[in-house]
């Protein structure tokens, strides 16, 4: 079974800047971590590595700096890792970053399940897992909390906003992950070690033989047209306080009568 995940290097919300000339995420200066959806993915691979013998590879585009979490993935487990950067991929959208991925995905060769985070938390889209599977012509399991391997193929719980479900998918499947209750395992010693040693393979865009009109900032169809921060609209509340209930309600319909919102 070999299993790629796809993850992102992001700038942790709580120091997120926004560039005003650009639109775009200022990253200077902020520290960067593993996408928490991503950190979901990684380990449900790393938990089919366990139980079935799976070989992971992780996959991730951005700067040079972004080799930290493969290097990390590396050291709980993960056995290749690789990075696409390249200054032509530079402020791609989601579409043109799936498409960037499909390429890495087609170049590392035969692949069984690919596993991403639902959504970054620097985008919050949920775009780029779903257009990678469109890409490459696969099917797709969205929003899942959980990933098997039985009779030959993937059994994978999701969720929706009104039910759960459970699909069984034979290979080749891409899964997004939602957060759920694992929680990210710990670094071995080992794997620390490993880790250190590992040199991280940098693929750019002609190595993937990618078409540069169809990345980038300038061949993203969409863009950030206007960032601001919503007005906060504060509204007078009052409490009626009352332990006869009867009491409470006529109070209640008056203050709605005196309001206009009820007529007597």
């Amino acid at each position: 079974m070999n299993i790629i995940v796809c993850v992102k290097q992001v700038p942790d919300t709580t120091q997120i800047r926004l560039n005003p000339e650009t639109r775009t995420l200022v990253r200077d200066g902020v520290e960067n971590i593993l996408n928490p959806y991503d950190a979901e993915a990684l380990e449900t691979a790393l938990i089919l590595k366990d139980k079935y013998g799976a070989k992971v590879k992780v996959i991730t585009m951005g700067p040079p700096q972004a080799k930290d979490i493969l290097k990390d993935a590396i050291a709980l487990g993960a056995d290749e890792a690789y990075l696409l950067t390249d200054r032509v991929v530079a402020g791609s959208d989601t579409l043109a970053t799936s498409m960037a991925l499909a390429a890495l995905v087609k170049h590392l060769g035969e692949y069984d399940l690919i596993l991403c985070g639902r959504e970054a938390a620097d985008g919050c889209t949920a775009q780029v897992g779903p257009e990678i599977a469109e890409h490459l012509g696969i099917p797709q399991v969205t929003s899942a909390l959980k990933v098997e391997f039985t009779d030959g193929r993937f059994v994978v719980e999701r969720e929706t906003e009104n039910w759960a479900e459970t699909l069984a998918v034979p290979a080749p499947l891409l899964v997004t992950m939602t957060r759920a209750e694992k929680e990210l395992r710990f670094a071995s010693i080992r794997g620390k070690m490993k880790a250190r040693k590992t040199e991280i393979p940098v693929k750019t865009a002609a190595d993937l033989g990618l078409d540069v009109t169809n990345v980038g900032l300038k061949a993203s169809p969409t863009r950030v047209i206007k960032v601001f921060t919503p007005e906060v609209h504060k509204v007078d509340t009052q409490i009626i306080k009352e332990e006869d209930v009867d009491v409470a309600v006529d109070k209640l319909v008056e203050k709605l009568i005196e309001a206009g919102v009820v007529k007597r």
